[in-house]
């Protein structure tokens, strides 16, 4: 069995050596066969001349042509693995590689499809990242209903056609375990250690709060309609267009009691209902015929099918 290690770099120069030694370290004596994979993110120090100096450990290098982000590179990098297992960790030397052997085990044991780590001791400050953090996984897990406790883990092991098949987009690589829930896998949560970072500057931070707000709710949206968006449109436009009708009636029967109606406000608001309606219940039919020729003209199955055994 062969383990890909998928790691995102981004002006890392001075831990890539230490990292990939770790690597190397925790997976070279281990019965897998391993490969590390690093993706360049369109670093601007030395951090490429640092991967190129790792001879004789199994490294791949993926040099992207510019800045994408964390996901896509993520992305490139397990599209590119050629294990029957993907792990993937962040290059900043906080996730320790010798608690991928143990996740390994998990896997075996559990007949599990993915193995996520719980951060235990956290090695970042209180204020301005662990409570942060706390609060926002606990409105990730309300939001996505499921049981995901640390989403900002980066250590995670995958079964290969488990992580291709997961969908990643914008910032999507944060709740990377509840898209392959959402695919049907079966998650694994282990403790796991942290350390702080030794080298280079953190790429997170507040600023980033409204981004993974605006996916969390993409995400649910997904998850929930992705196939069928007219029962999510179809019942407001419903809503919107039944209160116009009876805003137009009402106004109807104050016109023939003779009655002057026009430039009341609720006129107007009866219109927009009204358009408003017709327009959410036309969109719902729109996106759900787009639904079915995107799936008919790639051949995309609307289930995934965990395995098939004849008994």
């Amino acid at each position: 069995m062969k383990i890909s290690v998928v790691i995102p770099v981004y002006n890392e120069q001075g831990n890539i050596t230490p990292l990939v030694d770790q690597v190397y370290e925790a997976l070279k004596p281990s019965k897998y066969d391993f490969e590390t994979i690093l993706i360049n993110d369109g670093s601007k120090d030395k951090t490429v001349e640092e991967i190129k100096q790792q001879k004789g450990k199994n490294v791949v290098l993926i040099d992207l042509r510019k800045n994408f982000g964390q996901c896509p590179a993520l992305k490139a990098g397990i599209d590119y693995a050629t294990g029957d297992i993907i792990a993937t960790l962040d290059g900043d030397l906080q996730n320790d590689p010798a608690d991928l052997i143990k996740m390994m085990e998990v896997m075996e044991e559990t007949g599990c499809d993915v193995v996520t780590g719980i951060r235990a001791k956290r090695k970042d400050g209180m204020l301005l990242r662990k409570i942060p953090s706390k609060i926002a996984n606990a409105l990730v897990r309300k939001v996505s209903d499921t049981p995901i406790i640390d989403n900002g883990c980066a250590i995670k092991v995958f079964k290969s056609e488990v992580a291709k098949d997961i969908p990643l987009y914008g910032e999507m690589h944060r709740f990377i375990a509840i898209l392959a829930i959402n695919e049907g896998a079966r998650v694994e949560q282990i403790p796991v250690n942290h350390r702080a970072r030794v080298a280079g500057e953190s790429k997170y931070g507040l600023s980033r709060t409204f981004k993974v707000v605006s996916d969390l709710i993409l995400m649910r949206f997904t998850n929930k309609y992705a196939q069928k968006p007219m029962h999510f449109l179809g019942p407001i436009g419903a809503g919107s267009f039944t209160i116009g009708v009876i805003l137009m009636f009402y106004l109807l029967i104050v016109k023939l009691m003779g009655q002057d109606i026009w430039g009341r406000p609720l006129i107007f608001a009866a219109i927009i209902f009204l358009f408003g309606g017709f327009q959410l219940i036309m969109s719902g039919i729109t996106l759900d015929l787009l639904m079915r020729t995107n799936h008919e003209s790639q051949e995309k199955k609307i289930y995934k099918v965990r395995k098939r055994e004849a008994i």
